[in-house]
């Protein structure tokens, strides 16, 4: 099957439940093609669209090559900064990555992280102050990571790695909140009424992929994962479609505003509204004659 002309990359469908659909909308949805129910998440969400060989999903490879281009040089394993608070049961992962701390900030943070990851083997840096990076030497074993997505908003203890090879980063672990809960820059932070970068997020491994190839040749994002996709993919295009991120969006007015210029134009390729909980719809032309088709009332 062909791909769409034109992707819009939306958040869960349930984030705009309640709000009201225009009638043009309503209508052009309720006559549309339901997609199938595809897998949910950002990673799934994400695959849908682009295609990596060899097969995985080594964000952090990728994610380096954009924002310090030496991604090729090692294995990379993402060690984002965050912020951790204590509850009644156990250690709410609050924020993951912006925490706006400044470049000097993470600099200073991730030097004194150095010695303890250094003499672990995998050196740390940060080339943007959300991002912060190990280097992996080739034997390193790794055990499997959570998804920030999975851990945000849930208690770290749920989600720390398990196994032998897991209880080595649940050491390191712990030793980097004990260094980072005694720097004088999350001290000056909490002083001046900022959250601290109390904790790490270990994710993405691996290396740089070979060839990274997307369904649609145009990308529209500011999102670091998406930006950094497209970045290496491209001029490898299926076709000259556009793809754009609204995973960003919280009201459906401002999705309706880059949806609706768009239906007049829709062909026999058409339109895909992709939904981070696998939900969607297919807009085709000729599909305005499916008018014993009801309007869609809302999403849910």
């Amino acid at each position: 099957m062909l791909p769409p002309r034109q992707v819009l990359l939306l958040p869960e469908s349930r984030r705009f439940a309640g709000q009201p659909l225009s009638k043009a909308v309503a209508r052009a949805l309720g006559r549309a093609d339901p997609m199938p129910q595809a897998g949910t998440g950002e990673q799934a969400q994400l695959q849908r669209w682009f295609d990596l060989l060899p097969r995985g999903w080594p964000m952090a490879a990728i994610t380096r090559q954009r924002d310090a281009g030496d991604a090729a040089l090692h294995a990379w394993l993402r060690a984002d900064p965050a912020y951790v608070r204590p509850d009644m049961t156990g250690a709410r992962v609050l924020a993951i990555g912006e925490l706006g701390l400044s470049a000097d900030e993470a600099k200073a943070l991730c030097a004194a992280l150095g010695p303890l990851f250094g003499d672990a083997g995998f050196p740390i840096s940060a080339p943007n102050p959300a991002r912060w990076y190990l280097a992996l030497p080739p034997e390193a074993r790794l055990p499997d990571f959570a998804a920030p997505e999975a851990v945000l908003g849930d208690d770290l203890f749920l989600h720390l790695p398990e196994g032998p090879e897991g209880r080595r980063w649940r050491s390191l672990l712990n030793e980097a909140q004990i260094i980072l809960h005694n720097h004088p820059v999350n001290a000056a932070r909490i002083a001046a009424g900022r959250v601290p970068a109390n904790s790490l997020c270990f994710w993405g491994a691996g290396r740089l992929p070979d060839q990274v190839r997307c369904r649609l040749g145009d990308v529209r994002s500011d999102e670091a994962q998406l930006a950094s996709l497209a970045a290496l993919s491209a001029g490898v295009a299926a076709n000259a479609g556009e793809l754009l991120d609204l995973r960003g969006s919280r009201d459906w007015a401002a999705v309706e505003a880059e949806l609706l210029p768009r239906l007049p134009g829709v062909d026999g390729a058409g339109l895909v509204l992709d939904f981070a909980d696998g939900a969607g719809w297919w807009l085709r032309a000729g599909q305005g004659w499916r008018f014993w088709r009801r309007p869609l009332a809302g999403l849910e």
